[in-house]
């Protein structure tokens, strides 16, 4: 890496971190712990994996009350929680946008309706295996993911622009208006048949 590299990819990680407050990754396993076993086998292995992609070890997180609907007891684990900031974040961001999404089957970008009112973005993925440090063979249970971009300016407007700025792929408006629209028509559909 010659010096001008170097001062390149210094000045990207300052970038990102005035933007940026933190990073949270949120992995359901509400499912996977009613399997036999879970705390024993699976739940070792789903931490190991959430560990290799986000570069730190997670929090549990447990069931506040049960419901019975949804068969889960209280205290029972039903998710992990990280919280990435400094050099971690910006390490998981680069990441995400250069290697991660990029690798999501028929991506066309971030939908505009991701980011909130405060100007967090919300990207969820079904499974870990878009990360490339996850392996489909060693891992018993596949969980999904959920990844929460914190901005440091709370302003929907704002974010927008720090996000594409930060090169972060979202759609055009006009793209996010036609998937909004086609969205609409299939939930109509559904509800006539």
């Amino acid at each position: 890496m010659t010096t001008t590299d170097k001062k390149k990819s210094t000045d990207r990680d300052t970038a990102v971190k005035a933007a940026i407050e933190k990073i949270v990754v949120n992995a359901g396993i509400g499912r996977a712990s009613q399997l036999a076993g879970f705390e024993d086998k699976a739940l070792p292995q789903i931490k190991r994996d959430i560990a290799l992609l986000a570069g730190q070890a997670s929090q549990i997180r447990a069931s506040k009350k049960s419901i019975a609907g949804f068969k889960m007891r209280e205290g029972q684990t039903v998710g992990l929680r990280i919280t990435l900031r400094q050099k971690r974040m910006v390490d998981f961001f680069e990441r995400l946008v250069r290697i991660v999404l990029p690798r999501v089957h028929d991506f066309r970008g971030v939908a505009l309706q991701s980011i909130d009112a405060g100007g967090a973005l919300s990207i969820g993925f079904r499974e870990q295996f878009v990360f490339p440090e996850t392996n489909p063979e060693e891992s018993p249970a596949t969980f999904s993911l959920g990844i929460t971009i914190v901005p440091r300016k709370k302003d929907r407007a704002t974010a927008v622009a720090i996000y594409r700025e930060l090169g972060v792929p979202l759609q055009a408006e006009a793209q996010s208006e036609e998937r909004r629209a086609k969205s609409k028509r299939k939930k109509r559909t559904k509800k006539t048949k």
